[in-house]
């Protein structure tokens, strides 16, 4: 321990690295201890934490502002390769880490320290999106995960450990939620919500929105544009990544979209019960997949809906700086280059429901699809068709009927 003279800390303020500042420096012989945060959309939970880290024993701390890049260079290919995790959760805290990550790096090779240290249990994901983006950045670096090795068995034992040492936290025994916010999400895990028999309470834990029992009794029309896959515009104004973000999860919030209540299977092996609110990237995630619809031939759209099964278990697995994940989001940018136009919902009561798409490369054929009579489509090429395409059904059928009678 002796050789660790610096280290920087991934600091959010929450129960977990509020204490670890003056645990390093208790178990690391009075090291320095640089703290980082990345601002990725946490909003009011960043007030106060330069006071808080320098009076808990930080020397410094930076805070990143990474939410346009954030949006931009993470969230948005995401978005476009329609990767949802077990078809629920839109992987709000899974590819915030890696962004985050890569900052610390950037500042803990500027400041040339020995380590760096992150608060993520060793029952969870975070350890692993974390520890893989250090290794892809600082190959060389050790990293110190005081859950691993620390004394502390649970949170109950970390927050005697904070009063004992007068730490501040913005949480009691009883609101003891392990959440994470970012500007897309945010998580509830823990306490009640660990029994998956009992029902969130929903009017005790979210914060980005209403219930759906309480979203307003009249419906929401939106209409969101599209350039190339990525959302531009909203209801006819231009907004960028962070902005447009953020003003559907207002909307979403108000009408009770996007909280979602499942249990996942970590990476680590273990299944965990969370509540997620994402109601704007729910949104999203609805329109760009209707403009999908109309613009991506059937063998493209189907083989993507395969493409974003692995790219989901990418993300979830930390694997965000890998070539394979590279590779994904260069098929997924190729079958982009259609995907633009407008697409008009109807947001009621956690419901998002479908108004209108229109695209200028919208492979909809109305003269083609319609019932009435057209002078395109000869339905008499259907039968030839059929005969082709069940070919290896009959033949199967004839085999086994001649070998029955065989038997006989």
């Amino acid at each position: 321990m002796s050789e660790i003279k610096k280290v920087v800390l991934a600091y959010s303020g929450g129960l977990d690295t509020s204490i670890i500042i003056p645990w390093l420096k208790e178990n690391y012989n009075g090291c320095e201890v640089i703290a980082v945060s990345g601002d990725v959309g946490q909003g009011t939970e960043l007030d106060g934490l330069e006071e808080k880290a320098i009076a808990t024993g930080a020397s410094k701390l930076y805070i990143a502002d990474l939410k346009k890049e954030f949006v931009d260079d993470y969230v948005y290919p995401t978005l476009k390769a329609g990767a949802v995790y077990e078809n629920k959760y839109l992987l709000g805290t899974s590819f915030a880490r890696p962004i985050i990550a890569k900052r610390i790096v950037e500042i803990a090779l500027a400041e040339g320290a020995d380590a760096i240290c992150h608060g993520c249990t060793g029952k969870g994901n975070d350890q692993v999106r974390f520890e893989l983006a250090i290794k892809r950045f600082a190959p060389q670096m050790k990293i110190i995960a005081p859950w691993r090795t620390w004394e502390f068995k649970s949170r109950e034992q970390e927050i005697e450990y904070a009063e004992q040492h007068n730490i501040p936290l913005k949480i009691n025994r009883e609101t003891n939620y392990s959440k994470d916010k970012n500007l897309w999400h945010l998580s509830h895990e823990g306490l009640d919500l660990e029994n998956p028999w009992n029902e969130p309470m929903y009017d005790k834990i979210l914060e980005m929105g209403v219930s759906p029992e309480k979203a307003p009794d009249e419906a929401t029309y939106i209409t969101l544009s599209f350039e190339k896959g990525i959302p531009v515009a909203l209801n006819g104004e231009k907004l960028d990544g962070p902005a447009m973000v953020a003003a559907l999860n207002e909307l979403g919030g108000k009408n009770g979209i996007g909280i979602a209540d499942m249990v996942e299977n970590r990476l680590v092996g273990m299944k965990s019960r969370g509540v997620y609110e994402t109601p704007g990237g729910t949104i999203l995630y609805h329109a760009h997949n209707k403009l999908e619809e109309i613009c991506l031939d059937r063998d493209t759209y189907h083989y993507k809906q395969q493409v974003a099964i692995r790219f989901a278990e990418l993300v979830y697995f930390g694997q965000w700086y890998t070539p394979l994940r590279e590779a994904l989001s260069a098929f997924v940018d190729s079958t982009q280059e259609k995907v633009t136009g407008d697409v008009r919902l109807k947001l009621y009561k956690g419901n998002i429901i479908d108004a209108g798409v229109k695209s200028p490369y919208s492979l909809y054929d109305e003269d083609i699809a319609t019932f009435d009579e057209d002078e395109v489509y000869d339905q008499n090429d259907s039968a030839g068709f059929i005969n082709l395409f069940g070919l290896p059904i009959k033949v199967q059928a004839m085999k086994e009927q001649a070998a029955a009678k065989q038997d006989k």
